[in-house]
């Protein structure tokens, strides 16, 4: 620490005395004109002591990250010429920026890193893998200062010595530009001497070096990233489109729109899981489970309790004929109007311009494409317990079709996990009069909410007859005669749990495999590795929806999907970077539970400061009229400012409620402007203009207002 300190305060020491004794002003193009004939004159009695100091100059100006390196560098090239300036300012500049580097490492990387440890161990896995490539880019093209890079780099996990033969090599190109630049500003005798062609040309290298460099790397990136591959001289389609979720039915209806060629290419059914096991389906029977819950409820709007009868294939039929209802709307036949040639089969890249599509009937057809989007999908992830294979379980893709047998609900039904999925269900089936008992691991259900929101939910399902068990960890599937059991672990005691059906919903993983990935060197884990752009290692392979992540939401898949198809169609003239800074996301229990951005311990662990402001809807008049006043409203914003940095609602009609909140976020609406917006009466909607006026109340302007009072005391 005492040597941090030391080194610490002669550089601070040395930084103050550049200043006060004004040597800034001799690295100026102004100071530098007005002694060259002074400079030149040194530099001509004794050529070796001059360069000697003048390098020694570049070094420490460098290592101490001072204004004027740029200066320096035409200096070097009006006081030296073209050659030997060069020679000086490549070996100080790289010498220079290293001990910076060094310093960098030594005085602040144990402290910073520290305190960002998560992120600096992203940062480090990327540099491990190219972080010679990272920083030659960097030096080729000067879009940050090179002080900040020197400065930066010294607190990742980069050799020294890599970090120095990379900046020698980066940097020598633009300092090749800045050097002749300034072998021609050395030749000015006039004003008129700045129109020469000479120095007209310098200038307007240094202004397109950058868009030429950048050029030039993407050339060096493609040709290592494609190496060993042959590109077709022709291709059958601008883009194929490998699944068609959301995330492909999206895709591939831009790339028609925008006229180009595309297949889609789907294996099973059209629509995806959305509208065949998840979002669809889901929704159906919640809608079935809510109403049969109102009639055991019907004292509650003057009414008398109904006892329901659920004839439960019939609920099922209901499902399956809402899923019929809508299937039209992603089929083969409104696709293939909209100008895209939709192919079912299963899809295998060969190349990274090469889909191999292997149809129903046997058939192979084989397409060269410019651009691929794979957007597979996912599929719940089943853990490996012992016993499962034999436990008769489903998933929340599988129970609509076995449930679609059964003339009634399951008797005794196990929900495992207690994710967004495994709280809808289980509350939905224990209204339809099942008796379900959900088992989490974790220490709380809806592990992504604040701990306020996910013990309303488990209020709301323990109401609604659900046994919610956290903390208990699943061990095993066990048959005794006929009865089926899941043996569970809580507090280091073991306890077997009876069923007649079990739906395992523990999460959902990304369909990677099987499409030819492995062998392209694609690179994948739970999702597909993928940049800002959507792309992967091959810029015209990129990716849409649940196997792209961070988010698996069906509206994100749809969101992706515009960047997808215009990044794949048009990136190599203009590419953009998806923006994820307003998600919403919504759990359908009921009520229900939706949030946008921060939530209060999102806030904690990024330690960001923030005030919130909650309204309930007890207060609201539309909720008291449809004896509907459970829930709240959450809002997060910074202390004293009306900015929304996240939302949370846990309401009737949370997920259309948040709409309001979202397009505000997006942009950059804050509270006052809700507040001053005129919502009906009496409307749900309402709870969000109350909210900002809660907001407006806990921020009113106290001083203000106490002369404010006494001015109405004068008056009266």
């Amino acid at each position: 620490m005492v040597k941090k300190v030391a080194l610490l305060a002669v550089i601070v020491a040395a930084i103050f005395s550049f200043f006060f004794f004004d040597l800034n002003s001799y690295l100026t193009l102004s100071g530098l004109k007005a002694e060259l004939d002074a400079f030149k004159a040194t530099i001509n009695a004794q050529p070796w002591l001059s360069g000697a100091i003048f390098f020694a100059l570049y070094v420490v100006v460098t290592a101490l990250s001072l204004p004027g390196a740029a200066i320096l560098t035409l200096a070097a090239g009006a006081l030296f010429g073209l050659v030997t300036g060069l020679l000086i300012v490549s070996f100080a500049s790289s010498i220079g920026a290293t001990l910076a580097f060094l310093v960098a490492r030594f005085i602040l990387r144990d402290t910073v890193r520290s305190r960002f440890k998560d992120k600096f161990n992203k940062i480090d896995a990327g540099v491990e893998k190219q972080g010679a490539f990272y920083l030659f880019t960097l030096r080729l093209v000067p879009v940050f200062p090179f002080f900040l890079i020197n400065l930066l780099m010294g607190l990742t996990s980069i050799r020294t010595w890599t970090f120095y033969w990379v900046s020698q090599v980066g940097m020598l190109a633009g300092t090749i530009v800045y050097v002749n630049a300034g072998t021609q500003l050395a030749q000015l005798d006039s004003v008129s001497g700045i129109l020469s062609a000479e120095l007209i040309i310098s200038f307007v290298l240094l202004g397109i070096f950058p868009w030429i460099a950048k050029a030039i790397v993407a050339i060096v990136n493609r040709r290592r990233v494609y190496k060993g591959y042959t590109k077709p001289k022709s291709f059958d389609r601008n883009l194929v489109v490998i699944g068609a979720g959301a995330g492909g039915l999206v895709t591939s209806y831009i790339a028609a729109a925008v006229k180009a060629r595309v297949t889609l290419v789907e294996a099973g059914e059209m629509g995806g899981d959305c509208l065949n096991y998840g979002c669809v389906p889901s929704k159906a029977i919640i809608k079935t489970a809510k109403v049969a819950n109102q009639m055991r409820q019907a004292h509650n709007y003057g009414l008398e309790d109904v006892t329901p009868v659920v004839p439960f294939s019939q609920v099922m039929q209901r499902v399956h004929n809402i899923i019929a209802a809508i299937a039209p709307n992603d089929s083969v036949e409104r696709y293939t109007k909209l100008g895209v040639d939709v192919v079912k089969g299963y899809a295998r890249l060969r190349d990274p311009w090469t889909v191999e599509i292997t149809k129903d009937n046997g058939e192979v057809q084989t397409l060269t494409t410019r651009s691929i989007v794979i957007a597979t999908g996912a599929a719940p992830f089943v853990p490996q317990l012992p016993g499962i294979e034999d436990s008769g379980y489903v998933t929340s893709d599988t129970l609509w079709t076995k449930f679609a047998q059964r003339e009634t609900v399951p008797s005794r039904l196990i929900v495992l996990g207690g994710g967004p999925i495994g709280c809808e269900l289980a509350q939905a089936f224990a209204r339809l009069g099942s008796e379900v008992t959900q088992v989490e691991r974790e220490q709380q259900i809806m592990g992504r909410e604040d701990a306020d929101v996910a013990n309303y939910a488990r209020e709301v399902l323990t109401d609604s007859g659900v046994t919610v068990l956290t903390e208990h960890d699943a061990l095993r599937f066990e048959h005794h005669a006929d009865d089926r059991q899941l043996v569970v672990s809580h507090n280091g005691e073991e306890k077997a749990l009876a069923y007649d059906e079990i739906i395992v919903a523990v999460g959902r993983k990304a369909r990677l495999e099987g499409f030819g990935l492995d062998e392209l060197g694609i690179r994948y884990e739970r999702t597909l590795d993928t940049d800002g752009y959507l792309q992967t290692r091959f810029p015209n392979i990129l990716a849409a929806g649940d196997v792209a992540g961070p988010y698996q939401f069906t509206h994100v898949a749809a969101h992706q999907a515009w960047y997808a198809a215009v990044n794949g169609l048009f990136g190599t003239f203009k590419k953009f970077k998806v923006d994820y800074r307003v998600i919403p996301w919504t759990t359908f229990l009921d009520p229900e539970i939706a949030r946008v951005g921060l939530s209060e311990a999102d806030a904690k662990d990024q330690d960001i400061d923030v005030e919130v402001t909650r309204y309930e809807f007890a207060e609201l008049d539309r909720a008291v009229t449809e004896s509907a006043t459970k829930g709240f409203i959450k809002v997060l914003t910074p202390p004293g400012k009306d900015t929304i940095l996240g939302v949370t609602i846990v309401a009737e009609h949370a997920g259309d409620l948040m709409a309001e909140f979202v397009l505000a976020m997006k942009h950059g609406l804050g509270l006052n402007k809700i507040l001053g917006t005129i919502h009906a009466y009496p409307t749900w909607a309402e709870g969000a203009k109350y909210t900002a006026g809660n907001w407006k109340r806990a921020n009113a302007p106290e001083k203000l207002l106490h002369w404010v009072e006494k001015y109405h005391d004068w008056r009266r």
